[in-house]
C-alpha cells in the first residue's frame, strides 16, 4: 500500500514538472504565451473525441531534484504554470488491444493536453495546490493517501524523500473527506444529487460537481469500476462524462485501474485504459 501511495504522489510530481516546463515545441516557447481565457468550447463536449499533440520525452523532464513551482521563466517571460494557452490539436490515438493495458508504464506518460487542461483550470480560478478524490471505498483516507496529512510520524517515503515537497505542496488534500468519494459509489453515483452532502452542496448538484465547486482542485484522482460490474453496459459512457466534465472544469483527471477482476474478463480496466489513452490523460 505504501508503494502504491508513493506512485500516486510521483505522478503528481511528473505532472508538476510538465506544467512548469511546458509542452510546446521549442519555436512556440520563444513567444509570449496567450493570455486569452479558454472557455468550455475549447474542450470536447460529451460524446466528442478529444485531440491533442502527444508529448515528447523531453517535455516530461527529470523527476528527481526538479522544482515544481516557478514564478517566471528565464528572461522574465510569463510563467507557463500561470498563463492559459489554447489547446493543441492532432489526430486521436489508436485503441489499445485486449491486454495492452497490462503493459502500460506504472508511472504514466504525460501528454501536452494535460497542460492545456491545467492552464484552463487556472483561468477558472482552480487551486494549483489542491487535488480531489473521486471514487469508492478505495478512495477513502484510511486506504488512500490519508497518512500524508497526519505528519511525518505516520508515513515513510524511504528512498523517495525528494517527494517531500509534494507532500507539503498538496497539504490538506491527502486527508480530506471528499464529497465525491464514498463506499459503494459507481461511475453513475457521482452525478446523483441523492448522494451529495446536503450541508455543502446546492439543490440538484451531484457529488462530483459539488466537490469541484467547493474545493476548486487542479487535479482529481478518479478510481471507479469495482461497483460497476453490474452495470458494465453503462460504465464507459459514465466514465466519459466524468472525464469530460473534469476537463471542462479545468481539472486534470488522473485515472486509476482497479485491483479486482469481479467482472471476470478484465473488461472494466480495458475500458479505463482506453479512455485514458483516448483523452490523453494520466493513467
Amino acid at each position: 500500500m505504501r508503494q502504491l501511495n508513493v506512485v500516486w504522489v510521483k505522478t503528481l510530481l511528473i505532472i508538476g514538472v510538465l506544467v512548469v516546463t511546458g509542452c510546446q515545441p521549442d519555436e512556440d516557447r520563444s513567444q509570449t504565451a496567450s493570455t486569452s481565457e479558454p472557455g468550455p468550447s475549447s474542450f470536447p463536449a460529451v460524446g466528442e473525441s478529444p485531440t491533442s499533440e502527444p508529448a515528447t520525452e523531453e517535455s516530461v523532464g527529470s523527476v528527481e531534484g526538479t522544482t515544481v513551482i516557478a514564478a517566471t521563466t528565464e528572461g522574465g517571460t510569463p510563467d507557463p504554470i500561470n498563463t492559459p494557452q489554447e489547446p493543441t490539436q492532432s489526430p486521436p490515438t489508436a485503441t489499445l488491444g485486449p491486454d495492452d493495458w497490462k503493459s502500460l508504464p506504472v508511472l504514466p506518460d504525460i501528454s501536452s493536453r494535460v497542460k492545456d487542461i491545467y492552464d484552463h483550470g487556472l483561468s477558472l480560478g482552480n487551486n494549483p495546490n489542491a487535488f480531489a478524490k473521486v471514487g469508492d471505498c478505495g478512495s477513502s483516507i484510511s486506504w488512500f493517501l490519508g497518512p500524508f496529512d497526519e505528519g511525518p510520524e505516520y508515513y515513510s517515503l524511504g528512498e523517495y524523500t525528494y517527494l517531500e515537497h509534494l507532500v507539503d505542496r498538496f497539504s490538506g488534500s491527502f486527508g480530506r473527506y471528499s464529497i465525491a468519494a464514498r463506499n459503494g459509489f459507481n461511475a453513475s453515483s457521482v452525478f446523483a444529487p441523492l448522494w451529495s452532502d446536503q450541508t455543502q452542496c446546492n439543490p440538484g448538484e451531484g457529488p462530483l460537481a459539488c466537490e469541484y465547486r467547493v474545493l476548486k482542485p487542479s487535479f482529481a484522482f478518479i478510481m471507479l469500476g469495482t461497483n460497476d460490474r453490474w452495470h458494465i453496459d453503462t460504465f464507459e459512457n459514465n466514465m466519459r462524462q466524468i472525464i469530460e466534465f473534469s476537463i471542462e472544469q479545468g481539472v486534470v483527471p488522473i485515472i486509476g485501474t482497479k485491483a479486482d477482476n469481479f467482472e471476470e474478463d478484465e473488461s472494466i480496466n480495458r475500458i479505463i485504459a482506453n479512455l485514458a489513452r483516448e483523452y490523453e490523460v494520466p493513467l
